[in-house]
C-alpha cells in the first residue's frame, strides 16, 4: 500500500538507503517519505542503529603450552552518518568483526603464560577493541565496548590448578596449626614454671612459719616452767606432733598403709632428725 501512494516509512533507531536507477541517492531518517518509484526510486534497505552485541569463541594456546578457550564480547553500532558505508562496504559485518577478534587473541595470548592471561585480560580486550576500532571505523561502524569474558582452560589443567591451590592452603594451614600448638606448649610451659615457682614460695613461706612459731613456743614454754631446757621442751612438742600425725592416718577413711617406726628409741630418732633440720634451718636465716 505504501509503494502504491509513493511513501515508505522508516521506523525508529533505524535508517532506510534510498537508490535512483539502482545507484546511492540518500539515507532516510526514521518517519514518512515520499518515494515515487515511477522516477526510479526505491529503498535498497534498512540499517539498524541499535547497540548490537557479538560473543567470540577464540581458540588459542598460552606461552606455556595450555590451550585456552578465550571469550570475548564486542558491543557495537553502525554511524548515522556513515550509513551508506555501513550498508555497502560491508557484506556481513559479524564475521568481519570475528576474523578481527581471532587474529588479535591469537597475536595476544600466546606471549603470555596461562596465569598472566587472567592477570592481563583487560590488556587484551583494550588491544582487541582499538584494533577493531582501527579496523570499523572505515566501515562506517562504532566499537562501543569489548570484554574479555571467559577464559576456559582445559579441564585436565583446571583441575591440576585447583590441586596445587589446594595443596598450597593446606601448606599454610599446617604452618599455622604447628605454630599455634608450639603458641600453647610454650605458654603451658611458662605457666608451669610460675606454678612451680610460686609453690616453691609457698613451701618455703610455710616451712619458715613453721620454724618460727617453734621457737616462740619453745621460748614461752621454757620461761614459763623454769627448769626446762629448750631440748626438752621441743622433744616434747615433736613427740605430741607425732601422735597427732598418726591418729590423722588412722582416722582418714581411705588412707594407704603407712609403715612408720613407733617405739621409744624411734621416736627419739624422728625427734632428733626434726630437731637437726630446725636448727640448720634457723642457723640459715
Amino acid at each position: 500500500m505504501g509503494n502504491f501512494l509513493c511513501c515508505v516509512q522508516v521506523d525508529q533507531s533505524t535508517v532506510a538507503i534510498k537508490e535512483r536507477f539502482g545507484k546511492f541517492d540518500d539515507v532516510l531518517e526514521p518517519g514518512c517519505h515520499c518515494m515515487p518509484w515511477i522516477l526510479g526510486r526505491q529503498i535498497a534497505g534498512h540499517l539498524s542503529l541499535r547497540l548490537q552485541q557479538l560473543d567470540v569463541r577464540c581458540e588459542t594456546k598460552t606461552k606455556d603450552n595450555v590451550f585456552v578457550n578465550v571469550v570475548a564480547s564486542v558491543q557495537y553500532r553502525a554511524l548515522a552518518d556513515k550509513a551508506s558505508d555501513a550498508f555497502y562496504k560491508l557484506s556481513n559485518t559479524r564475521t568481519q568483526i570475528q576474523a578481527y577478534v581471532f587474529d588479535v587473541i591469537r597475536a595476544s595470548v600466546p606471549k603470555l603464560n596461562l596465569d598472566d592471561v587472567f592477570e592481563q585480560k583487560n590488556d587484551i580486550a583494550k588491544v582487541v577493541a582499538q584494533e577493531l576500532e582501527k579496523a570499523m571505523s572505515a566501515y562506517g561502524y562504532e566499537i562501543v565496548q569489548t570484554l574479555i569474558v571467559d577464559i576456559e582452560p582445559d579441564e585436565h589443567v583446571k583441575r591440576a590448578m585447583n590441586e596445587i591451590n589446594a595443596a598450597a592452603r593446606l601448606r599454610v594451614a599446617a604452618n599455622e596449626k604447628a605454630e599455634a600448638e608450639k603458641i600453647v606448649q610454650i605458654k603451658r610451659a611458662e605457666g608451669e614454671a610460675e606454678s612451680k615457682y610460686l609453690s616453691g614460695l609457698g613451701i618455703a613461706r610455710q616451712r619458715q612459719a613453721i620454724v618460727d612459731g617453734l621457737r616462740d613456743s619453745v621460748l614461752g614454754f621454757s620461761v614459763n616452767v623454769p627448769g626446762t631446757t629448750s631440748k626438752d621442751v621441743l622433744d616434747m612438742i615433736l613427740i605430741t606432733q607425732y601422735f597427732d600425725t598418726i591418729k590423722e592416718i588412722g582416722a582418714a577413711s581411705k588412707s594407704s598403709a603407712v609403715f612408720i617406726p613407733h617405739g621409744p628409741g624411734a621416736v627419739n630418732d624422728v625427734a632428733a632428725q626434726i630437731r637437726d633440720g630446725l636448727l640448720q634451718a634457723t642457723s640459715h636465716r
